[in-house]
């Protein structure tokens, strides 16, 4: 009888892990999915997350358009990112000092947290150039690709490495062995800076933050076009970046 239990008690934390893994595939797409497309991003068969998915429209997570048959994110979730919004204090205290390194550098600066596998933007400031990069809050990422991914891993636990090095997402012919060299100077200079990484024309540098226990809790990043945040700029501004890091620091550890 206890060992029905625990079986029924295993499938039960299977199918929730799934269906979590089916709501982060929303994060990392700008539009709807089809159900054969999150198939493939969670190596699910389509029965599976059918089944998943409904169970998800049921409590409002997730929505299907009947004329493209694609699945979009329900209005619950914005429920929970309101709940989300009043209590993550981070991302209040981050704002002051994330506004005046903007305005320090010029440039478009965010606040990522590691969730998973991914880092997600709890927190933007953007330039008020003309051309910038626009942050998204709410925007999931890679964490072995740009700076701030970096800086997020760098200073993880090597476990948090293993489940990377493991995502199917990662591309088969990625250089893990020139990764990890890459997180070893991050450690030892205490900032990232990346070039055309993940998007094209983007350039960015980070540094951490960390907590009272010297825990990573985030990566703060400056970011802006290629065309006017040069390597030289970047190198400028890494001080900049880095003050303001260890002040949110220091601010976390009141």
């Amino acid at each position: 009888m206890q060992e029905d239990v625990t079986t029924q008690a295993h499938a039960t934390v299977r199918a929730v892990d799934r269906a979590l893994d089916i709501l982060l595939c929303f994060g990392r797409s700008s539009g709807g999915l089809t159900l054969s497309e999150i198939s493939k991003q969670v190596n699910l068969h389509k029965s599976t997350v059918y089944r998943l998915l409904t169970s998800l429209q049921v409590k409002g997570f997730v929505r299907r358009d009947p004329d493209s048959d694609k699945y979009f994110v329900g209005w619950s979730v914005l429920e929970l990112l309101s709940g989300l919004h009043e209590s993550d204090e981070l991302s209040s205290l981050a704002l002051p000092e994330m506004t005046r390194l903007r305005d320090r550098t010029g440039e478009t600066v965010s606040l990522y947290v590691r969730v998973g596998r991914e880092r997600l933007r709890i927190q933007a400031v953007d330039s008020q150039e003309p051309v910038r990069n626009v942050a998204i809050i709410g925007k999931t990422y890679p964490l072995y690709i740009g700076a701030s991914g970096k800086v997020l891993l760098a200073f993880a636990d090597s476990s948090v490495l293993e489940q990377v090095f493991q995502d199917a997402s990662m591309p088969p012919d990625f250089d893990r062995e020139d990764l990890l060299k890459q997180l070893a100077v991050i450690r030892r200079d205490g900032y990232a800076t990346s070039i055309q990484e993940r998007d094209t024309g983007a350039a960015a540098a980070a540094a951490p933050v960390f907590d009272k226990n010297h825990e990573l809790v985030a990566s703060l990043s400056v970011s802006g076009p290629v065309s006017r945040f040069t390597p030289v700029k970047m190198q400028e501004h890494i001080q900049a970046v880095k003050q303001s890091a260890v002040f949110l620091t220091k601010l976390l550890s009141r």
